[in-house]
């Protein structure tokens, strides 16, 4: 009996042994892509399945916290990819010259506009938009000056933390010009509250606590394939909407180069692309080759699209940033 428990212990002692050998690929991202209902798991269980690695995803808030958490961190930092920023940050990102070129080639992508990019690789892309039920909103604005005259409640999320709030500030932006400041001052009392990230903001308007919250076009195919719920609805803005496409990016003092590359090419296969739907409800980088899911076909499609090359989003993003600072402070 002592000799089955010494084999037992030393079988459990090599299997732990054979498990810390595994090397470790970091990837830092926002809070609700590694969640249990986000694209993590099963982007995790796909990509392990290939490298016989130990994928970790490491949470640090929203996109843009995402940014500042290894920004900070520097050529120290423990990430070997960052993924989840957006063109409005990579600009501010490559010059931090933290992240190295991925080397591959992008001519299969499916997004609307045309992308080059010789460090960042799309995982995903949508359009920003106020989401609403339409139980407690009947008529829906159809502008932001409709918004702003009107008696809604809405919740955004904070620019210096998060990628939809700094959407929001350049949706604005592009769309009015000279007169933003004159449509965030319209709309300062609309706004219950501005949270750090996008979950919370969400789960604030699923609560009741905001007529509207600021999401995505693809927001309502959630409930309507995974919870049979036609409710919610996408507002259609006459002014277009600003669109939003994410990335990633290989860390350039990785200690997993060959890792790290590897993961970066995965981004671009089905294995990849065809969780994004229904998991992160955004539209794929790369139309994976099953389509897209049924109820995908009844989400609102802006007639205009807006996007600040990422360059001019940086240039931008300070001005407007201001103006958002200045009207809510009054």
């Amino acid at each position: 009996m002592k000799a089955t428990l010494i084999a037992t212990g030393l079988l459990t002692l090599a299997s732990v042994a054979m498990a810390e050998e595994k090397p470790v690929l970091s990837v830092y991202t926002y809070d609700s892509f590694a969640s249990d209902w986000g694209p993590g798991p099963q982007i995790e269980q796909a990509f392990e399945a290939e490298c016989g690695c130990d994928l970790q995803f490491v949470t640090a808030g929203d996109g843009a916290a995402v940014l500042a958490r290894v920004r900070l961190e520097g050529a120290r930092t423990d990430a070997d990819i960052v993924l989840g920023l957006d063109t409005n940050l990579t600009a501010s990102a490559a010059e931090t010259g933290i992240f190295a070129p991925h080397g591959l080639v992008l001519d299969a992508l499916d997004l609307p506009v045309a992308f080059s990019d010789e460090t960042f690789v799309p995982f995903d892309w949508g359009y920003f938009a106020f989401v609403f039920d339409e139980n407690t909103v009947s008529n829906p604005p159809k502008s932001f000056e409709e918004l702003a005259a009107s008696d809604l409640k809405i919740v955004i999320q904070d620019p210096r933390s998060s990628t939809p709030g700094l959407g929001l500030l350049l949706w604005i932006k592009s769309a009015y010009g000279p007169r933003a400041t004159e449509i965030w001052e319209g709309l300062a009392d609309n706004i219950v509250t501005v949270t750090k990230g996008w979950s919370e903001a969400y789960g604030m308007f699923l609560d009741g606590e905001a007529d509207m919250v600021l999401s995505y076009t693809t927001s309502p195919a959630y409930h309507l394939i995974a919870e049979n719920d036609d409710s919610k609805h996408a507002a259609a803005f006459t002014e277009g909407h600003y669109m939003q496409i994410e990335v990633a990016a290989k860390v350039a003092a990785t200690d997993q180069p060959a890792l790290a590359d590897q993961f970066m090419a995965f981004i671009l296969s089905d294995a990849f692309q065809a969780v994004i739907p229904e998991t992160n409800w955004m539209y794929p980088a790369r139309l994976p080759a099953a389509g897209l899911p049924k109820g995908f076909d009844t989400l609102a499609k802006p007639e205009k699209s807006l996007l600040y090359p990422a360059a001019e989003a940086a240039q931008v993003r300070d001005e407007a940033l201001q103006e958002w600072l200045n009207a809510l402070s009054r």
